[in-house]
């Protein structure tokens, strides 16, 4: 699997007051332009009555657009584009959105209200950082459950615990604390127990400052 990559977790809005004008960012995860357009025009349908609704996405597979929506040239979409591209955050689109309070803010004045609302809207998004992990389980008895329990909930993410004649524990793993895991569960159990992987998957791992 590819290497890791920023994006938001969830969808979220934030916002704040420029000089009356009332400026909304909202950010939302997001895998392919359709999505990224589909959001755009949900936002559009619900804030009909904004005087803009200024737009950009970023994808991992590459792609990058953004709109200014009627805002002069450069003041507005490739601020908000901009946000997201230092942050180095893909697979997301943010959407600002203006209603007008009858107060000019100037070219300048439009850049940074852009670009702080969006990195409202992105961090009520919550950014994370995506890693390629292994997905794995571990069979035992129960006299062994809460050292392997403890020993994996520090080295991954616990899932789903199956309770039968023997207990079996899911687990996400970073790849590259799989060996060591797989160490120290041999370590723990005097070379009984093994992991057994299941899956690959990208996992949300940790929140970027």
């Amino acid at each position: 699997m590819p290497e890791t990559y920023k994006t938001v977790a969830k969808e979220a809005a934030d916002e704040f007051v420029e000089k009356k004008s009332r400026f909304i960012g909202y950010a939302m995860p997001v895998t392919t332009e359709a999505e990224a357009l589909a959001a755009v025009a949900a936002r559009k349908k619900k804030f009909w009555d904004a005087k803009h609704n200024v737009w950009a996405y970023t994808l991992r597979s590459g792609g990058a657009r953004c709109s200014d929506d009627g805002e002069p040239q450069g003041t507005a979409g490739v601020p908000v584009l901009d946000v997201l591209q230092k942050a180095g955050i893909v697979d997301c689109v943010v959407v600002v959105t203006r209603y007008f309070g009858g107060v000019l803010l100037g070219a300048g004045g439009l850049v940074r209200a852009y670009s702080h609302a969006a990195s409202l809207g992105v961090a009520a998004a919550t950014p994370v950082l995506m890693r390629p992990c292994t997905v794995m389980t571990v069979t035992c008895d129960y006299s062994r459950y809460g050292g392997v329990q403890g020993l994996l909930a520090s080295e991954g993410q616990l899932g789903e615990t199956a309770f039968g004649e023997a207990v079996t524990l899911t687990v996400t793993l970073p790849d590259e604390r799989v060996e060591a895991t797989q160490a120290a569960l041999t370590e723990l159990s005097a070379g009984q127990l093994t992991l057994t992987e299941t899956d690959r998957i990208y996992a949300a791992w940790q929140a970027e400052e």
